[in-house]
């Protein structure tokens, strides 16, 4: 796993910096892949690893050291690669390399839950506005117009997904809110259950494989990070069909998804209308979105997602990125074999 995703390429190197070099930095980016690998649930439990497990020490290159790192170093340097990126980075790196000059069929995109061990944001409450005297505006006329009368419509604002589609992937990243919040969903039996934290986008390749991940509130609905997926999947790889069920069903996104060559395959959501099924054909291809189902389950029973215990959007998001290096990591290795 360490060979096929080549981690020790993205540490920066501290030569010509001031003070003492941080030589553990590619040993300990290692211990936290080999963390996801074997799904880990803390720092002190991979130590311990560590300790008893010489051939893993000496595969993440601890031997040199006389003595392990402590858990305040192992968090030092979590932080660090929190700044950098650094998964994430990897992982963008490695879908290119391995599927940027393939032709992918299919991108089944889902959110799945994500439990943190923090309080959720508090909202800001809105100030009132300050007393400024002005002119008291025209009473609106009640009642339908009469025959031949035109009144002044006022304009409606753009939707947070009408926005994004003239906006940039940078732009649109940057609006969606990333705090810690209470989010709500129905459950496969049609019960409402809550969580506190946040909500993790995945878009995965055929093969099972994850090529794009984006972090948000547990509150945001999954079609405000459908264009945005849309953007970051498309930059990375070549595909020919979106498929998506009935949270993401919006005419903005099909018709985006058409204006870049390809096939929108999203479940009718019968809240807006009569339900239209499927023809048989595209009902037979949107069977390979249960791909989205096997990624999340790889994801929190086998590489870290039940075991989130940092705090925060960035940190979150480089934990569980780790375990999506994996995942990816491990699909791709599984097909060359």
């Amino acid at each position: 796993m360490l060979e096929f995703t080549e981690v020790d390429r993205f540490i920066p190197s501290s030569r010509g910096f001031v003070g003492r070099p941080p030589k553990d930095r590619v040993a300990l980016a290692r211990a936290f892949v080999a963390k996801a690998v074997l799904d880990l649930p803390t720092t002190e439990a991979l130590i311990e690893r560590l300790q008893v497990d010489r051939a893993l020490c000496r595969i993440c290159g601890f031997e040199r050291f006389k003595h392990l790192p402590d858990a305040s170093r192992f968090s030092r340097a979590f932080a660090e690669f929190s700044d950098q990126n650094l998964p994430a980075r990897v992982h963008e790196a490695l879908i290119r390399s391995q599927l940027g000059d393939q032709l992918i069929g299919h991108i089944a995109r889902d959110a799945t839950e994500i439990e943190a061990r923090e309080k959720p944001a508090s909202k800001a409450k809105a100030e009132p506005a300050a007393e400024v005297e002005a002119e008291p505006a025209a009473p609106k006329k009640r009642g339908r117009p009469r025959k031949g009368e035109e009144r002044a419509k006022e304009p409606k604002e753009p939707t947070v997904v009408e926005r994004q589609v003239t906006q940039s992937l940078e732009q649109n990243l940057r609006e969606l809110p990333t705090a810690c919040d209470v989010g709500t969903k129905k459950n496969s039996k049609g019960f409402k259950e809550s969580w506190v934290g946040y909500k993790l986008h995945i878009d995965t390749a055929d093969g099972d494989i994850p090529v794009s991940a984006i972090l948000t509130s547990a509150s945001v609905h999954d079609s405000q990070v459908a264009i945005p997926l849309m953007q970051q999947t498309s930059a990375r790889i070549t595909y020919l069909y979106d498929l998506a069920d009935a949270a993401y069903c919006s005419e903005v996104i099909r018709e985006e998804t058409r204006r870049q060559g390809r096939v929108p395959l999203i479940d009718h959501n019968p809240r807006r209308g009569e339900k239209r099924p499927f023809a048989p054909h595209e009902a037979e291809r949107y069977k390979i979105r249960s791909q989205a189902e096997r990624t999340n389950s790889l994801l929190k029973d086998n590489h870290g997602g039940r075991h989130v215990r940092v705090r925060g959007a960035p940190k979150v998001y480089t934990h569980l990125m780790f375990g999506i290096l994996v995942i990816a990591a491990e699909q791709i290795l599984r097909l060359l074999q």
